[in-house]
């Protein structure tokens, strides 16, 4: 065997040994990419139905903020008839009290003076 043959026949076990590696690297690789897949895929499937729950739990809060709103509406449209109603009975009630307040201490005062000229 002479020295050229020496050198392609450790060349070739070179390309061999280099060829089993990347057999091997493939291989492994090969086995992680089904192992990502999979995970892939449970997470899809789980993820899926809570985001459809999601979607329903998002639905219901809109339509609750919705109730709340038109109460909000209710109650602030109560206030304002509550505040027209009770500047509309002051206004009624407020001068013809104070009228007879005016008269109920004037004769008040007079019956006292009255009192004081009989005794």
């Amino acid at each position: 065997m002479t020295t050229g043959e020496v050198a392609a026949l450790i060349a070739a076990l070179a390309a061999l040994v280099l060829a089993v590696g990347f057999l091997f690297a493939l291989a492994s690789l090969s086995r992680t990419l089904r192992s990502v897949r999979g995970a892939v895929e449970e997470v899809r499937r789980e993820t899926v139905p809570l985001l459809g729950n999601l979607r329903v739990a998002v639905d219901q809060a809109n339509a609750e903020l919705v109730r709340v709103d038109g109460v909000i509406e209710r109650a602030e449209s109560i206030g304002s008839t509550v505040d027209s109603a009770s500047r509309l009975a002051y206004l009624a009630f407020g001068n013809p009290v104070i009228k007879a307040m005016a008269i109920a201490a004037g004769t008040s005062r007079a019956a006292r003076r009255l009192r004081r000229r009989n005794d």
